[in-house]
C-alpha cells in the first residue's frame, strides 16, 4: 500500500490559495496571490528541497493546469518533476502532453492507486482534492508549512467534511522568517477525555 502525503502551504487561518504568485489562482476575487514569497530564507529552502525530492504526485485538475503550464519549462527548479508520474483527478480532462501524466476520474480510482505497489504519493495544493481525501480518510501524512499571516478569505485546507482522525508529530522546524514546517502521521481514532481527570 502506498502512502498519500499532503504537502500544503497555509496561512494561520488555513488559507492555501495561490501561494506562489499573483496570477496563480484569482478565483473568487482572491487578491493575495504570492503570499509565501516574503518568507524565503536558507532554512526554508532546505525544507522545500526535502519536500521536493522526486516522488509520484497526485493533483486536482486546477492545480495540474497550473503545474502543467509552469513546471515543464522550469524543471531545473524541481529535479525529477518531468520524470515522476503525475496522477490527476479530473472529470473534464483525459489527456495531457506533459509526460508521465495519468488521469483518474473517481475517488475509487485514487483508492485503487493507494492500494497498489509503489512509493509514496505527494499531493501539492489541490484544495478540493485534499478535502475529498480527508473526507474518505485517505491521508497518511500531513506536511504543513504554516506562514505567519492571516488572509481572511481564500480556499481553505479544511472544511466540515473531514473524517475525524488522530495524528502524531513526526518532525517540526521553525524557520528564521517564522514559517512552521510540521509533519504529522495518521495514527488512529480521535481520543477524548476530561481535562484534570
Amino acid at each position: 500500500m502506498r502512502k498519500i502525503i499532503v504537502i500544503t502551504m497555509i496561512t494561520i487561518d488555513g488559507v492555501m490559495q495561490a501561494p506562489g504568485g499573483p496570477d496563480e489562482d484569482t478565483s473568487g476575487g482572491f487578491e493575495y496571490g504570492g503570499w509565501v514569497a516574503p518568507f524565503g530564507d536558507e532554512e526554508y529552502g532546505n525544507v522545500m528541497q526535502e519536500q521536493m525530492k522526486p516522488a509520484d504526485i497526485l493533483l486536482g485538475r486546477k492545480t495540474f493546469d497550473i503545474f502543467e503550464e509552469y513546471w515543464p519549462k522550469h524543471a531545473d527548479g524541481w529535479p525529477g518533476i518531468n520524470e515522476v508520474t503525475k496522477y490527476v483527478l479530473s472529470s473534464t480532462r483525459e489527456s495531457s502532453d506533459w509526460e508521465n501524466t495519468e488521469f483518474l476520474s473517481t475517488i475509487e480510482g485514487i483508492q485503487k492507486l493507494k492500494n497498489s505497489e509503489g512509493g509514496d504519493i505527494k499531493v501539492w495544493g489541490s484544495a478540493t482534492l485534499v478535502q475529498l481525501l480527508l473526507q474518505h480518510d485517505l491521508v497518511d501524512e500531513l506536511a504543513l508549512l504554516v506562514y505567519p499571516i492571516i488572509l481572511g478569505k481564500g480556499k481553505k485546507l479544511f472544511n466540515d467534511s473531514s473524517t475525524p482522525a488522530g495524528f502524531t508529530l513526526i518532525e517540526s522546524t521553525v524557520t528564521p522568517s517564522g514559517v512552521i514546517a510540521v509533519s504529522y502521521k495518521r495514527t488512529g481514532e480521535v481520543k477524548t477525555g476530561t481535562i484534570g481527570e
